[in-house]
């Protein structure tokens, strides 16, 4: 009887040590996933700020030259008219 009581305990302590061990590796393989999902959010956020700059930088030099052709075409007086101007009164 003792020997099926002992192979019974051995039989439960390495199912509770595979068990343990099953758990380990899972929840390291979470944590990977984890900070690699974190890191590809990371570079995802970071992406998308440095596009977001590169189209603020292009929208900005498109806006400047649409509003130098409305002066132009409106033929509205510039700074350096208004300077020019100011001289010529000034003499």
């Amino acid at each position: 009887m003792d020997s099926k009581l002992d192979h019974l305990f051995y039989a439960v302590l390495g199912g509770a040590l595979a068990m343990k061990e099953k758990l380990e590796a899972s929840n390291e393989e979470l944590k990977s996933f984890q900070e690699k999902s974190e890191e590809h959010a990371r570079n995802f956020f970071d992406e998308l700020a440095r596009r977001g700059e590169k189209e603020k930088e292009q929208l900005k030099s498109m806006l400047k030259e649409t509003l130098k052709e409305v002066v132009s075409e409106l033929d509205l007086a510039t700074r350096q008219d208004l300077k020019k101007l100011k001289k010529e009164l000034e003499k």
